[in-house]
């Protein structure tokens, strides 16, 4: 399983690099060049062609940086388009689609555009808990503790796991489902805020560098290799000051334009 890190991060920001700066974009992740997980960053950094090869999507859920990227994935390939491009998601985070982007004022309907028998997006409801396949992928969504409603996801492609835990506070069940999957290789956890700001991270249900040390330890797999995402950029070096002093064996930090190999 390959995986492009499109976007990463809580937020969009040019920041300063080693040369000259960087931009660091809301979260997407390319699954083997056909399957987008999340859409907060799509046309900003795929070519006509590679978006065209998308096949399916899956939403975490309906917050903006999660799925700003998709109205424009969909105006980039009308004239492109062969077959559909499948949404997968929960049903309230579809029926916010539809209600308050692809609803002819905001956006235009591409669920039922250029025609209801041939639109360029088509819906798949999903249900948290029960797997479904996508393509050579097994997806399973898994609710998670989140200011609105949220899965995370356990995807499979036969040889290798990955979890990814969706915008989250404290929670269980993705995690129980990650102790009992023998083939995860890898686990993407959100880090929104610094410790300091844990009070805020409370009331926005995300997670701070020790919830993320607590959170990852409810999986009992120490080795794990564990990558912290979702980082709001102005916080971001401290985040990543306070996740290392942690002493987790081996943890990393998702950057745009990675390539991760499971």
């Amino acid at each position: 399983m390959q995986i492009r890190v499109l976007g990463c991060h809580g937020a969009d920001c040019l920041v300063d690099g080693t040369e000259r700066l960087v931009r660091q974009e809301s979260c997407g992740f390319l699954i083997d060049n056909s399957v987008l997980l999340d859409g907060g960053t799509i046309g900003t950094r795929l070519t006509l062609a590679e978006q065209c090869r998308i096949r399916f999507v899956l939403l975490s859920h309906l917050h903006f940086d999660h799925i700003k990227g998709l109205p424009l994935l969909a105006d980039n390939l009308a004239e492109w388009f062969v077959e559909p491009v499948t949404v997968a998601a929960t049903e309230p985070v579809i029926q916010g689609l539809i209600d308050h982007v692809f609803n002819d004022k905001v956006y235009p309907n591409f669920f039922q555009l250029p025609s209801r028998e041939h639109p360029i997006l088509q819906a798949r409801v999903l249900h948290p808990g029960k797997s479904v396949v996508f393509g050579h992928l097994e997806v399973i969504p898994v609710a998670v503790n989140h200011t609105v409603p949220t899965v995370g996801y356990v995807v499979k492609d036969g040889e290798a796991a990955l979890l990814y835990s969706g915008d989250t506070y404290q929670t269980e069940d993705i995690w129980s489902l990650g102790q009992t999957t023998p083939e995860l290789k890898a686990a993407f956890i959100e880090a929104s805020f610094p410790d300091e700001l844990g009070k805020l991270a409370q009331k926005s249900k995300h997670l701070t560098p020790s919830l993320f040390l607590k959170e990852f330890q409810k999986l009992r797999r120490p080795s794990l290799p564990v990558y912290a995402y979702h980082m709001k950029p102005p916080y971001q070096v401290q985040i990543k000051e306070e996740i290392s002093r942690l002493g987790i064996e081996r943890v990393g930090f998702l950057e745009e334009g990675q390539i991760i190999q499971l």
